[in-house]
């Protein structure tokens, strides 16, 4: 699925940050301005998404340390979801555990079987500090749990152990994007 641009908006693409990077490490700080800024960032955030053809971003991929995250994916019955999260907190995750395949803009080309729950439900604000409440199933639903992650500082690699762990931080090492930084 490509994702489309949302219309109107007028976000600038950001520099993506990569695995290794402090700022994907580093868990997000909560957000306490609700002004202009923040809608700014999360107009960033989407257009820097869309560019890389991602379904979700965190705010720490660009650099920013605040707990923060947009999505526009589809869950297993090709249902689009879209929107964002401020000060995201996952608050249930259960049902069947599944390994898939999962990516991560902030290690482009790297895919690993990862195990993730088939349901999650996040909850935090909007951009105007609205409660909002969000579940997934299926692919929606590991999306929203990676994208928790990264609020809180963790990659998926963080998730893989033996053989899985070892081939996905060895295809990172090896990557054009490594070798180049």
């Amino acid at each position: 699925m490509r994702n489309r641009p949302i219309p109107g908006s007028s976000g600038q693409v950001r520099a993506m940050k990569l695995l290794g990077d402090p700022a994907l490490h580093t868990p997000c700080e909560p957000v306490t301005d609700f002004g202009p800024s923040l809608s700014r960032l999360i107009e960033d955030m989407f257009a820097t998404m869309y560019a890389a053809q991602g379904v979700g971003l965190a705010a720490n991929q660009i650099g920013v340390g605040l707990r923060v995250f947009v999505y526009d994916c589809p869950d297993d019955e090709d249902v689009r979801h879209l929107g964002h999260l401020v000060n995201p907190r996952l608050v249930e995750a259960d049902g069947v555990t599944v390994r898939g395949a999962e990516g991560c803009l902030s290690l482009p080309g790297i895919e690993a079987g990862t195990e993730r729950f088939d349901r999650a439900v996040v909850e935090g604000v909007d951009v105007l500090g609205a409660p909002v409440r969000v579940e997934g199933t299926g692919f929606f639903a590991r999306c929203l749990q990676h994208e928790c992650d990264h609020v809180e500082g963790r990659v998926y690699t963080d998730r893989l152990t033996g053989w899985r762990r070892a081939r996905a931080l060895r295809a990172a090492r090896r990557a054009e994007w490594a070798r180049t930084r």
